[in-house]
């Protein structure tokens, strides 16, 4: 299957790229299209000193706007990127196991890749690392808009070691719902989904109190028992019940009321009784067993922004957030008859509270110098954070090996200049230095600290309307984390999980920082008034090649007797490259969306391949509109490749099924949004997930896949 999915992309790129050139005579004559926009052509917030077109970005980028956030219907945020190119969601399909994995960067057993893959909530960091758990923490009706911003390109602005790259969620405003004309509005939205009879309820309130002042207020309650696996069996454990929810204010001041000032809170509560304590999966054989868990996850962040549009020397940005996740466990229970059914339990699984808790700090202001035939943006900013990784026991003082507790100061400052002339060459040169100061809640163990640094350099050429060309050269340099620096394991009990017994893992404090030289490069197509009038057609391709050194990654535990290893270590060499292509068609009548995804890794010391590489993968959406009745509807095709990789150890997160299968399925979805007498503002929505029942497991997921899904949502706003 890797030659048809490996032809058919090559296929169609080939086919819209010489359609693109043959055409650009007509492109040129209507470059501007206002009723159809692809996903090439919205725009991107986080990139660079200001909003830009994603297509028009010296680098891959992929928006996610609200139409499709509506549209996915989805239960968790990693249900968002299943068409973004580059990205999976690593773990399984229960709610507290997602983490992300961008271009080979990421597992579930190493989540201090929050430091190589960079995901922020309205500019604030959000990362928590705890063993069998999940990174990130959300409800998907909080968001209007996902960026994903892949590879090294992003490190300037976000940090030195974001190898991987960036993704940015932003929280819904007051404005996105109150229209010209009024005051007010209340949107209210119920949704179920067949599949683990989960139901979602939902409410809105957007209120504009002044002419320079409004709030929004949204809350949320989603419930789901455990889903049925397309093969029949239930997935014990991805039941739950959550509520999350956002207060935001917004106000307008100043001259032209151009400054802003904004503030906002959100939070997110999850229960779970009786569910897996490896919420990224287990194997058959589950060591693990079940447990009770309560997440709160606290995001609040007060901005000031002031563009001074009459000042070049001026435009300024200052935030100040606090992040704070939490996971309560309690009453753990081994699985019955399985490895610790008779052993007394490890510290591990006691009664306690693992906890992040993070404040920041960030500024920058922009110059712009605008000349004849060229714009000049010179950026310049810092971030200031410090961070406590913390474990309580409600029954007293303990230490959890495998989650040691301490505090992480980091100062990072950093400078990117864009240069435009002819509004044809873009140049984006950049350098961030970042520091880091490690203070152990051990005594015994000395506090660590260091300095990493990130210069970048990409450019972007426009031969025409229809035809540009980009590329990107970055070295990345990634601080070892707490967890990375300080975890160790005792040994196992012969006859345990290894049955030969293991010699444990110690810390490792002789780890050094990762490092990555990255270069990418592809070509951006564009065409307008192709096939029907007012229709678009947009095609990006990025190939990328990133050499890693001392590549930071968990070790294997030695056999019984033999010294033990430190729990991770540095592999001298590593590789990563591949190709992403996105490509988009729309008009009035049908629109059409293509991401293909080719990633390959080897650890070249061993000359093996990574096992944190995901399996390769095109996903084909084909729709259709009816403007008259306000109908879309459509259908989405994915194909992906077997896996390169035969894991026989659970310790790697990816199971013992052997090498991943080869897999096609087929996804169906309509909306109704009519606008006419008492029916405006609803929105209905209806989808089939999996409509065929294909059983499979992807090779970064010890899960095999949900059965067939029936989904449907209704929504109304209230205007006032």
């Amino acid at each position: 299957m890797m030659g048809l999915v490996r032809s058919r992309a090559a296929a169609l790129l080939g086919g819209v790229t010489l359609g693109a050139i043959a055409l650009h005579g007509a492109a040129a004559q209507s470059n501007i299209n206002a009723g159809n926009v692809t996903l090439l052509e919205r725009l991107v917030i986080g990139a660079g000193r200001a909003p830009k077109v994603a297509i028009d970005t010296p680098q891959a980028v992929t928006v996610i706007n609200q139409a499709e956030i509506d549209q996915a219907q989805a239960t968790t945020t990693g249900e968002l990127f299943e068409t973004v190119p580059g990205v999976t969601i690593v773990g399984s399909d229960r709610q507290l196991g997602e983490a992300f994995n961008i271009r080979g960067i990421g597992t579930t057993e190493n989540s201090s890749d929050g430091s190589r893959i960079v995901v922020n909530v309205d500019g604030v960091p959000k990362f928590f690392e705890q063993y069998r758990m999940g990174s990130f923490f959300s409800d998907p009706e909080l968001y209007k808009q996902v960026e994903v911003l892949r590879g090294p390109g992003s490190s300037t602005l976000y940090g030195a070691g974001a190898i991987g790259g960036v993704i940015n969620f932003t929280t819904k405003d007051a404005s996105d719902f109150i229209k010209d004309g009024y005051n007010g509005a209340v949107r209210v939205k119920a949704g179920f989904s067949s599949n683990g009879l989960q139901t979602l309820t939902s409410a809105v309130l957007a209120q504009q109190i002044s002419e320079t002042f409004e709030v929004l207020a949204a809350g949320n309650w989603r419930r789901q028992e455990n889903v049925t696996q397309a093969n029949g069996n239930l997935l014990d454990g991805s039941e739950f019940s959550t509520l999350s929810g956002l207060v935001k204010g917004t106000m307008h001041f100043g001259d032209n009321d151009e400054q802003t000032l904004r503030a906002s809170y959100q939070h997110f509560n999850s229960e779970t009784d009786q569910s897996r304590y490896a919420q990224t999966g287990v194997t058959q054989m589950d060591p693990f067993g079940f447990i009770d868990r309560k997440v709160v996850d606290r995001t609040a962040v007060i901005e000031w922004s002031n563009p001074d549009t009459d000042n070049p020397w001026f435009d300024t940005n200052v935030a100040f957030s606090f992040s704070d996740t939490i996971n309560e466990q309690r009453n753990h229970r081994a699985t019955p008859n399985g490895p610790l059914s008779n052993a007394a339990p490890p510290s591990v699984f006691a009664d306690q509270d693992f906890q992040y808790r993070t404040y920041q700090l960030t500024a920058d202001n922009t110059v712009e110098w605008i000349g004849e035939g060229f714009e000049n943006y010179f950026t310049a900013g810092f971030q200031a954070s410090s961070q406590d990784r913390l474990v309580t026991f409600p029954s007293g003082a303990t230490v959890v090996p495998t989650h040691p507790e301490g505090t992480e100061k980091r100062l990072g400052v950093f400078v990117q200049d864009e240069f435009i002339w002819d509004d044809r060459l873009t140049i984006v040169a950049g350098l961030r230095g970042d520091g880091h100061w490690v203070d152990p809640a051990s005594s015994s163990i000395a506090e660590r600290d260091g300095y990493a640094f990130s210069p970048k350099l990409a450019a972007l050429y426009e031969f025409n309307d229809a035809v540009s060309i980009f590329g990107s050269v970055a070295h990345t340099e990634r601080l070892p984390t707490i967890d990375e620096l300080y975890s160790s394991a005792g040994p196992t009990r012969p006859g345990g999980r290894n049955p030969a017994g293991s010699s444990g893992k110690t810390r490792s404090l002789d780890l050094r920082k990762e490092q990555a030289n990255s270069i990418e490069g592809g070509i951006a197509l564009s065409g307008y008034d192709l096939a029907l009038s007012g229709d678009v057609a947009s095609l990006k391709a990025t190939a990328f090649y990133s050499r890693i050194t001392d590549m930071i990654a968990s070790n294997e535990q030695n056999a019984f007797g033999a010294p033990p290893p430190s729990y991770y270590g540095n592999i001298a060499e590593a590789e990563l490259y591949g190709l992403e292509i996105e490509g988009a068609y729309s008009s009035d009548y049908v629109f059409a969306n293509l991401a293909y995804t080719l990633t390959i890794g080897n650890d070249l010391v061993t000359d093996t391949p990574l096992r944190t590489v995901p399996q390769n993968k095109i996903v084909v959406t084909l729709g259709a509109r009816n403007p008259e009745w306000h109908l879309e509807y459509g259908a989405r095709v994915t194909l992906a490749d077997e896996g390169r990789y035969i894991v026989a150890s659970s310790a790697s997160g990816m199971g013992a099924d052997g090498t991943a299968e080869g897999y096609g399925t087929l996804d169906l979805f309509a909306s109704w949004k009519p606008d006419y007498d008492a029916l405006a503002g609803t929105e209905l929505q209806a989808s089939i997930d999996n409509v065929f029942n294909a059983d499979y497991r992807e090779n970064l997921s010890t899960n095999r896949s949900v059965g067939r899904t029936f989904k449907l949502t209704l929504a109304k706003q209230f205007d006032y």
